[in-house]
């Protein structure tokens, strides 16, 4: 029979048994439940990308259908080969003015000049010959005069939408007058003016108005330099 110091040493060894055993398990619930918790926020905190919102990142691109309209579908008020038609005519109207010589008539000379214009009454009293004394003398001097016209540059077109009176445009014409007298060159007159037509429904284009922009360098003679 077991003695009673046998009986305590068993006891003592079963409850150290057992608290390693409770030990062991409180390990193992730890463990597990950690290992819960980590899952279970990685699988809540590693949600997959979102897709770009509509419009984002590719809203700039040249693909973008609702962004601003390409400046070069406008229609432009002017298209090249209407302002070198408008051209043409500012420099034939101009020239001719400046070229007659002393056995012309009014009538027959201006006749072609005014259907290139409007046919208003101050382009009427612009495009005439000579009068009075200084005619006479250009006569007598059997006078003549070439002219010469350079488009410049052009200053402004404009589209009367509202009231419908079509397209203006005003450009710089620069004037060159060659005088003689008997055949003799007696010098050159250069001014810069500046000349407004305006389209008609045809496609025309026809002088409005002429207005003198510089003096330049008025009487100045060849051997000047001018």
């Amino acid at each position: 029979m077991e003695s009673p110091a046998d009986n305590k040493r068993n006891a003592a060894l079963a409850l150290a048994v057992l608290g390693l055993l409770m030990v062991g398990a409180l390990v193992v619930l730890t463990l597990f439940n950690g290992d819960e918790d980590t899952s279970g926020e990685t699988s809540e905190g590693s949600s997959a990308p979102s897709a770009p919102a509509e419009g984002g990142s590719g809203s700039g691109s040249s693909d973008n259908k609702g962004g601003v309209s390409d400046a070069g579908a406008v229609k432009p008020i002017l298209a090249p080969a209407e302002a070198a038609a408008a051209h043409k005519v500012m420099s034939d109207y101009m020239v001719g003015l400046n070229t007659y010589a002393h056995t012309d008539k009014n009538a027959s000379w201006a006749a072609p000049l005014l259907v290139l214009t409007t046919d208003d009454r101050q382009l009427r009293q612009d495009t005439a010959l000579p009068t009075g004394k200084a005619w006479d003398t250009c006569v007598a001097a059997k006078c003549a005069s070439r002219g010469k016209a350079t488009v410049l540059r052009d200053a402004m077109v404009a589209d009367d939408l509202v009231n419908g009176s079509g397209i203006t445009l005003s450009s710089l014409v620069e004037v060159t007058a060659t005088r003689s007298e008997d055949g003799r060159n007696t010098g050159t007159e250069t001014n810069s003016w500046l000349v407004t037509v305006q389209g008609t429904r045809g496609g025309s284009w026809l002088v409005s108005n002429v207005s003198i922009y510089g003096l330049g360098n008025v009487g100045a003679s060849d051997q000047a330099g001018g």
